[in-house]
């Protein structure tokens, strides 16, 4: 798909990102979304880093999303490192597994290295991201409190040695506590075309991973 543009996102195509956000969301990791609820919420948040999201745009429609935070790694000594996090990345359903979400990774991974960002971190699906760069929390022992490493915490040295073999502990932002207020979720959601509610087997693939962790 050569004919794909990797641009900064505008103001303008906001609702547009939503949209498809939702659409790429639905029903996938329970039933119905709050990712285009995360995505409309964040952009007013100070952790918001509008330098790093992109969109793909095919044909003038927009395809694929790339949004970021800041994030912050803490090592023993008490110093901290700001990384960058990324997340929700979304891909059209009718464009998925042609390489869409590797290219808003690649764009967005260069424009942060400029910017002096060293590391990502995320949580995600390990086989949607190791070959992306990304490593369990554990091989950078890079810990989610005092000594937990979760299976869907995934690490990338943007700038290699960034990390510098330290242990560190992750602090994520906080940005995504808007999803926890339901009502203004469902509010949100009812702006939307109606969509139906539904169970699908990736639900608990996810529950899988979001509550399990590396103990070897």
């Amino acid at each position: 798909m050569n004919n794909i543009t990797i641009r900064l996102e505008t103001p303008s195509d906001y609702r547009k990102v939503e949209e498809l956000t939702r659409r790429a969301f639905w029903n996938v990791y329970k039933p119905g979304a709050d990712e285009h609820y995360f995505a409309h919420a964040m952009r007013n948040h100070k952790d918001f880093l509008p330098e790093l999201s992109f969109a793909a745009e095919l044909d003038g429609e927009i395809i694929g999303s790339i949004l970021y935070t800041k994030a912050h790694l803490v090592d023993d000594e008490g110093s901290k490192k700001e990384i960058v996090s990324f997340g929700p990345i979304s891909v059209d359903p009718r464009f998925q597994r042609k390489g869409i979400s590797r290219m808003l990774i690649e764009r967005s991974f260069e424009a942060a290295r400029q910017m002096g960002y060293g590391a990502a971190v995320i949580f995600g699906n390990p086989a949607n991201y190791v070959g992306r760069g990304f490593v369990s929390c554990k091989k950078m022992n890079v810990t989610l409190g005092e000594s937990n490493f979760p299976t869907a915490l995934l690490v990338c040295e943007l700038i290699p040695g960034a990390l510098g073999g330290k242990h560190w502990r992750y602090i994520p932002s906080d940005a995504d506590t808007c999803v926890l207020d339901t009502a203004a979720v469902d509010a949100f959601d009812a702006t939307f075309p109606p969509m139906e509610k539904a169970w699908a087997p990736s639900q608990e693939e996810f529950y899988i991973y979001s509550h399990s962790s590396v103990v070897r």
